[in-house]
């Protein structure tokens, strides 16, 4: 199997010597492409701070994370911008729509910075608004979707540019139990469908019953790592 994401030794800390938090404390992992995968433990484990090193989001204070084999973690800039922008799909919990852009042109805003052409980006968002079943939803703002129709676009959006891995940072967060398991089983099928690289953080049950494989931090390491 392809790894996408490898990490290696990998810490940040934060604060001062006298008073330093171990956020992250030598985590060595490995993601393959395909994977659902969650990363869970109490508040304060360490998953968001994971997600966000993952992602790129964040710099470690030592160690490496690698994504399809290109070492991230002292990259900055453009250059990093420009890496997650072509390689890395994000789902956050509040959504992060751009609020005077219609669904359709907050899927299709990625493909634009990358220059993919007009003709190109017209077809892959009208075939991924039907994957989500969004068909006809097009062209409202956020402002008139629900939150579930919201985080489908939001879903949609990371999907579309088909990056190496979609990271989403609990993603159910603000839904009703219902809306987030119908969102669940679509990102489910979508990762069965097309081998979608899945790696969530959580707190959810729900969540948690429909990874394949599940990453347990307590106290910024790995305390356990199972697979279904």
């Amino acid at each position: 199997m392809d790894t996408v994401i490898k990490t290696t030794n990998l810490c940040r800390y934060f604060g001062a010597e006298d008073v330093e938090v171990k956020a992250l404390d030598n985590i060595n992992l490995a993601i393959q492409k395909g994977e659902f995968s969650a990363i869970i433990g109490p508040s304060g484990s360490g998953k968001t701070t994971l997600l966000h090193l993952i992602g790129g989001l964040d710099n470690p204070t030592s160690g490496e994370v690698e994504l399809s084999g290109i070492n991230i973690a002292q990259m900055s800039g453009t250059t990093l911008s420009n890496f997650r922008r072509d390689h890395i799909g994000f789902i956050f919990q509040s959504y992060n729509l751009i609020p005077v852009l219609s669904a359709e042109e907050n899927i299709e805003y990625i493909m634009l910075l990358q220059g993919v052409s007009q003709e190109e980006r017209k077809s892959r968002v009208q075939d991924i608004l039907e994957t989500v079943g969004l068909a006809g939803l097009g062209d409202r703002r956020p402002a008139h979707l629900s939150g579930g129709q919201q985080q489908r676009v939001a879903v949609a959006r990371a999907m579309v540019s088909e990056p190496d891995i979609i990271l989403a940072d609990e993603p159910t967060a603000n839904l009703d139990s219902t809306t987030g398991i119908g969102l669940l089983e679509m990102m489910r099928e979508l990762n069965e469908q097309r081998r979608m690289t899945f790696v969530f953080s959580t707190h959810d049950q729900k969540i948690m019953d429909r990874a394949n494989r599940l990453i347990d931090l307590r106290d910024g390491k790995i305390d356990n790592d199972s697979r279904a």
